[in-house]
């Protein structure tokens, strides 16, 4: 059975049963997480005993997630399409990590990579929902929506689909054409599958599912608002970056991760994920520096950070190709600054040139794809080595999280233009 022990409000630690439906917390209107009970876990199986590093996807963590793949009771509801188990790849010998020194790796949950995981939809997102179907499927929901940029919609369609579960998706009418097709073509061939455009972002999208859908039966899985399954999806992003390289090797963690930041669930998960390492006596008490990328045209993080604030304030949407960063506020932000505090590490925005010359380079360099988050995460590698936030020797990792060919038509013609 799952070692999940129970839910608890982030910032007001009141405690509510595992198994509630529920989306923020009723006492603060904050997100709420779920909590292992790591003694059962460490009494029951030992230190490693949840850990199976041959199963090639994210339920290789067992009894460390919220459901327990080891556990036939548990198993029967898990959606698994192949998620996560993405590789962590050497940068090292790249122009930039030789000029700065560092060690370099890039968190691939992009395109598939030979001999790994792959994210069925090409986005971490793909984590995320994995968990959230498998979550809704066990506790009897059967009806699902999400407010969304465009990849978390791609892909609780897709997850939503293999669960035999309705799904509202509601996007920005400026969604990507590549990502606003690619649901549009699942609407338009399952019944089961509804489609809503809106203008504005994320934020008006929000309010629509709340407006139109939640009356109708559906449950909220936006971020944040569902019981904490989307955090420990993406907690699994954190065990992999942690996990051995080789079978019986130490688990370790970077000095610093650069991560792009627009709700935050990743940032929450992967610090999630460490502590609960450290608790199972796997890692130590240091933590890296945790860096929060967004884009100049919509920084809520780097306002709040750079004036000392503890939370956010909803800004003016911009214009940026990097979608998912487009998100003008957060109920979580204020989990996410903590975070970047505790740790040492900061916000900082990338501009939209260096990000496309980011993709470029590195598609001429490599023949990647990148995404334009992904990308910024290593564009703004430079100036955090100049304000002291990598140092010389440091290991770095920076997080690739989907793949262009989800934002533009043709990617090989638009980076070669």
């Amino acid at each position: 059975m799952s070692y999940a022990s129970h839910l608890q409000g982030i910032g007001s630690g009141a405690t509510y049963d595992k198994d509630a439906v529920m989306n923020l917390c009723p006492r603060d209107g904050r997100p709420v997480q779920v909590v292992m009970d790591l003694q059962r876990l460490r009494k029951e199986r030992g230190q490693l005993g949840w850990y199976q590093p041959d199963r090639p996807s994210m339920w290789r963590f067992g009894g460390l997630l919220a459901l327990d793949w080891d556990d036939p009771g548990d198993r029967q509801w898990i959606v698994s399409l192949g998620e996560g188990h993405t590789p962590l790849l050497d940068l090292s010998s790249d122009r930039l990590a030789r000029s700065l020194g560092i060690g370099l790796r890039l968190k691939q949950d992009g395109w598939p990579q030979p001999g790994y995981g792959a994210n069925p939809t090409q986005s971490f997102k793909d984590r995320g929902m994995s968990m959230v179907v498998s979550m809704a499927r066990r506790l009897g929901l059967t009806r699902l929506a999400v407010p969304t940029q465009g990849n978390a919609g791609d892909s609780l369609a897709e997850y939503a689909l293999a669960a035999g579960l309705d799904v509202v998706v509601v996007m920005p009418d400026d969604t990507p054409g590549p990502l606003l097709e690619r649901v549009a073509a699942l609407a338009e061939s399952h019944a089961s599958v509804a489609m809503e455009l809106v203008p504005g972002t994320i934020r008006e999208a929000g309010q629509r599912v709340e407006e139109r859908w939640l009356p109708r039966g559906y449950f909220s899985v936006a971020t944040f608002r569902e019981p904490g399954w989307r955090i420990e999806g993406k907690k699994t992003l954190g065990l992999e970056i942690a996990e051995p390289g080789a079978p019986g090797g130490a688990w370790r963690l970077p000095d610093v991760i650069v991560y792009p930041t627009g709700g935050g669930t990743g940032m929450l998960g992967m610090w999630k994920a460490f502590e609960e390492l450290e608790c199972l006596g796997l890692v130590g008490a240091d933590r890296p520096r945790m860096i929060a990328v967004q884009c100049e045209a919509t920084a809520p993080l780097v306002e709040a950070f750079d004036h000392s604030r503890d939370d956010t304030r909803a800004v003016d949407a911009g214009q940026t190709m990097a979608a998912g960063l487009n998100v003008p506020g957060g109920v979580g932000h204020f989990r996410v600054l903590e975070i970047l505090r505790r740790s040492g590490g900061c916000a900082l925005a990338v501009s939209e040139d260096a990000m496309i010359a980011t993709m470029r380079h590195y598609y001429g360099d490599k023949n990647w794809q990148l995404c334009p988050e992904g990308a910024a995460t290593l564009a703004v590698v430079p100036e955090l080595y100049d304000r002291g936030l990598i140092r010389p020797s440091d290991s770095v990792v920076a997080v690739n999280t989907g793949s262009l060919a989800k934002y533009v038509q043709d990617p090989r013609d638009w980076l070669e233009r």
